[in-house]
């Protein structure tokens, strides 16, 4: 029976199917990008303008919209997308359960709107000052806070599940070098401070706001502290939370990631902080994984590889806090002197997704740059990147269409849960860029060395265009330099 269970969890939990349908978008991207089969690359829009008066330089970067959707090209990538997307996450919905005939049309409705938001977000000036994704956000909410959601929509809203995939897709263009650099940092920066928040939050909502509903003010730290959704999911049933409490931490969180995403990438770059220090400060504040990886892309590829590695890192934390969260509410708060969640709960509730970014991570590494180059590899990502793209699009819609302000409004009970999530925060925030700056000033440590495939890729380009002098006899001490600057210069 066990082995039937473990079995069946790995086809059926949504945790281990958006590491399979990653997997599976890798294989096809590296197959199409090293054989040349097939045109595996997803669609997307070039910039266009609504008639603003541009430079020749911006207008030459530019494609009139018209031009962009009569094209056959368009609408044939536009329907390999759909399909690609359709078929993967139609087989896991229905893997976990659900019935294909209400996530078909949902799905297609879904993918229309994020078509939309991709459209909108291609705009010269709507580009230039905005990322998608607050687009998607804006798009979902308008339509959820005017409109209204369809029921018959809702099966395809399924943001932690796209979320998931993205991030394992991702994983493939994050240098596995980079995770053992950052490692120490992130351990330093994720697991150092999530516990004193979790801990601040819990005393002030007890002995400042007197929060007498327990589950709810640890859920809301935990949301606030490691990774939002997921890990008030996680600690939310540790503790007994009700459904109303969770819907309460997870609405407020969604609210706050939304303005941190938009507007912590432009606060670090005002100040000059620099792409680690800022990719650190996002990944330990910003509450949803995904968030995490587009704040980051915002500031630049450092920041976007840091900021996800730390996020990772602290997203390891969920399977341990809701493990004693159980023991703690067990013994003290509820006082049955029995804990609901054994041991072997850590695992259970540990994010499997990371464990698919991981390998994803070491196979691109240490299988692809030495055996295919970082020239090829580079290119994969490239295919790669525009379904990651989709992926995060999609989710992002979602959390838009499932944010209705009236009903968060609802349950802000009397203001005290917003006071929690603000004061617990704004603590988190100062905590985090006091120990990121301790760590990755430079001023008490090395800084990591963090690479991104691109730079493998500009360093073979320029190696390459390096006229080759020819020596006739070099000398014993120039040899070994000799060699190593024909290899580098002859890497395909």
């Amino acid at each position: 029976m066990n082995d039937k269970r473990k079995i069946s969890n790995l086809i059926r939990t949504e945790d281990w199917l958006s590491v399979w349908i990653g997997a599976v978008i890798i294989l096809l991207g590296c197959v199409a990008v090293l054989t040349g089969w097939f045109d595996f690359s997803a669609v997307s829009f070039k910039t266009w303008t609504l008639g603003e008066v541009l430079s020749e330089k911006d207008a030459a970067k530019t494609v009139p919209l018209a031009d962009q959707l009569t094209t056959w090209t368009f609408w044939a990538k536009t329907l390999k997308t759909v399909l690609t997307l359709g078929l993967l996450f139609g087989i896991g919905v229905k893997l976990q359960g659900e019935k294909l005939r209400n996530f078909i049309p949902a799905f297609l409705t879904l993918f229309v709107i994020a078509l939309a938001v991709r459209c909108v977000s291609a705009e010269f000036t709507l580009k230039r000052y905005l990322e998608w994704a607050f687009w998607a956000l804006l798009i979902g909410l308008l339509i959820a806070n005017t409109v209204g959601v369809p029921k018959w929509l809702k099966p395809a809203i399924r943001t932690e599940f796209f979320i998931k995939t993205g991030l394992v897709v991702f994983g493939f263009s994050v240098l596995f070098s980079n995770i053992a650099k950052f490692g120490l940092y992130g351990l330093g920066i994720a697991w150092g401070v999530t516990p004193i928040v979790i801990l601040f939050m819990w005393w002030f909502g007890n002995r400042v706001l007197k929060i007498t509903n327990k589950p709810l003010l640890i859920t809301i730290s935990a949301a606030t502290s490691v990774c939002g959704t997921s890990a008030a999911i996680a600690t939310g049933a540790a503790s007994g939370a009700k459904k109303e409490d969770l819907s309460v931490a997870i609405s407020i969180s969604i609210i706050f990631t939304i303005l941190m995403m938009v507007f912590e990438p432009m606060i670090i770059e005002w100040t000059g902080m620099g792409q680690i220090m800022g990719g650190a400060l996002i990944g330990g504040t910003v509450d949803s994984t995904g968030a995490v990886v587009l704040a980051g892309s915002a500031l630049g590829p450092e920041a976007e590889q840091v900021a996800s590695l730390v996020k990772m890192i602290q997203n390891v934390l969920i399977g341990f806090i809701a493990f004693f969260v159980a023991i703690f509410f067990a013994r003290k708060v509820d006082k049955t002197g029995k804990s609901e969640v054994r041991a072997n709960e850590i695992w259970n509730r540990f994010p499997k997704f990371i464990l698919g970014f991981i390998v994803a991570s070491i196979i691109a590494s240490v299988v692809f740059v030495p055996a295919v180059g970082a020239e090829k590899t580079s290119a994969i990502n490239k295919v790669l990147g525009q379904y990651k793209d989709w992926a995060f699009v999609l989710a992002f819609t979602c959390i838009g269409l499932d944010t209705n302000f009236k009903q968060i409004a609802k349950s802000m009970q009397g203001g005290k849960v917003l006071w929690l999530y603000i004061v617990g925060q704004t603590f988190n925030i100062i905590l985090t860029f006091a120990v990121v700056w301790l760590l990755l000033s430079g001023k008490f440590f090395p800084m990591p060395d963090i690479k991104t495939f691109t730079d493998k890729e500009d360093k073979i380009k320029a190696r390459k265009e390096q006229p080759v002098v020819a020596v006739e006899q070099p000398s014993v001490e120039n040899t070994v330099d000799f060699v190593e600057t024909e290899s580098a210069v002859n890497v395909k």
